[in-house]
């Protein structure tokens, strides 16, 4: 499999950053993606309330991203805002095009000064879909320090994990993203694909949210990292093969002591 790693810098509107993941999804397509990953937050900056952003989950915003995946037979996952009950939202991955998936943060970004609960209600169950008869697990940023998300993703049948960020900058947070994405991938024994939010301007200094500090990554089950982008937007493209994870499954088997939980 083929997978695009869309490093993209959001702006606060949906229809700007609608354009420039049409372009950048018509890029992976020309090059023979099969999967176009976006970051966490592509449908519209942290720096803006979600809740002014926020639709449903069949609205204006996804419907687009839809119609692009179809009319390029290319499967889109990207991190967009969509209703909830009451005054908060809900942050969602919309994975269309070859597959169709629909994957609601779990773990909320209550840390380091943030309170992404006040804004967000968390999502229940965990998600994988499948593409080209293989099973990607779904997860957001802060879901990576969780990882007993990514193992029970692996033990339904996932192969390769699709982390989606917009990983807020700071000290130690470029050792802490490599660090998780890479020891993610050695636990569940999985591919990780992980596509952060591009830096926003020249010095890591917080924003009025969650940004990003680029370096998007792609690791194989081993721990090793296949690719990694700079701070800057990009495009990048990695070849995988998850047949190979049952292989190393079969030689390296940490996940025969875990539970089977239901996702």
């Amino acid at each position: 499999m083929r997978f695009a790693l869309a490093q993209l810098r959001s702006t606060v509107d949906p229809r700007e950053n609608l354009a420039l993941a049409a372009d950048l999804a018509r890029r992976a397509s020309r090059n023979e993606a099969d999967v176009v990953v976006f970051p966490e937050a592509t449908m519209c900056s942290f720096q803006q309330d979600p809740a002014r952003a926020a639709e449903s989950f069949d609205g204006p915003w996804a419907s687009a991203v839809r119609r692009v995946a179809g009319d390029l037979g290319i499967t889109i996952i990207a991190g967009m805002f969509t209703t909830a009950h009451g005054a908060r939202v809900h942050n969602t991955l919309l994975a269309t095009g070859k597959s169709e998936g629909r994957y609601d943060k779990i773990h909320l970004f209550d840390a380091l000064g943030h309170r992404e609960s006040e804004t967000v209600a968390p999502g229940r169950r965990s998600t994988a879909i499948e593409v080209c008869g293989h099973g990607l697990g779904l997860a957001i940023c802060y879901d990576v320090r969780f990882p007993t998300h990514f193992i029970d993703l692996a033990l339904g049948g996932a192969t390769v994990m699709v982390v989606c960020a917009s990983w807020a900058p700071g000290p130690g947070k470029l050792h802490q993203w490599r660090t998780l994405v890479t020891a993610r991938a050695m636990d569940s024994v999985s591919f990780v694909i992980a596509v952060d939010q591009a830096l926003l301007g020249d010095v890591e200094t917080p924003a009025a949210g969650p940004t990003g500090i680029g370096h998007s990554m792609a690791v194989d089950p081993t721990g090793q990292v296949l690719l990694e982008l700079g701070a800057k937007p990009d495009l990048a493209f990695v070849d995988v093969d998850p047949e190979q994870v049952a292989v190393i499954r079969e030689r390296l088997p940490v996940l025969d002591g875990n539970p089977v939980r239901p996702l």
